[in-house]
């Protein structure tokens, strides 16, 4: 995938940003988390008090993935360093549900809002990413199913 792919692709997927960064054990842990790809840096939103936002002060390394589960298999992986932005976490959050929900007037988008824990954004800046696109590879393969 060329840039302007890449941009494309991740704009027009619905699926959660798959976020790994290491613990205070030094073992990574994995988690999903809506983003919003925005000027070549990904936007996500999470409650302030939530692990993974200490995980990311005490080491802001981490690396992403954003890939479906359904063939043809393509996306985007790579290593970045992530950002807390306390004060847009609720701006964040009120453009992920419109990404994602396509608007805040449905109980999921009244929970998420209403919740006591202030949000925080995360910014992740890659350092490095690939892509792979199998769909001329697996075309023949789907065609037979």
């Amino acid at each position: 995938m060329f840039t302007d792919e890449i941009e494309k692709y991740l704009d027009g997927m619905k699926i959660p940003l798959r976020l790994s960064c290491v613990t205070d054990s030094g073992w990574p842990v994995g988690l999903s988390l809506w983003y919003l790809y925005e000027d070549g840096d990904f936007y996500c939103a999470t409650q302030a008090d939530a692990r993974v936002v200490d995980y990311l002060q005490q080491d802001p390394r981490c690396a992403f993935e954003v890939a479906g589960d359904q063939p043809p298999y393509r996306g985007v992986r790579g290593q970045g360093t992530a950002v807390i932005l306390p004060d847009q976490g609720l701006e964040m959050l009120n453009q992920l549900l419109m990404r994602y929900l396509g608007n805040v007037d449905n109980p999921l988008a009244q929970k998420l809002l209403s919740r006591p824990t202030p949000e925080v954004a995360l910014r992740i800046t890659p350092v490095n990413f690939t892509t792979w696109d199998f769909t001329q590879r697996m075309k023949k393969s789907l065609q037979s199913v």
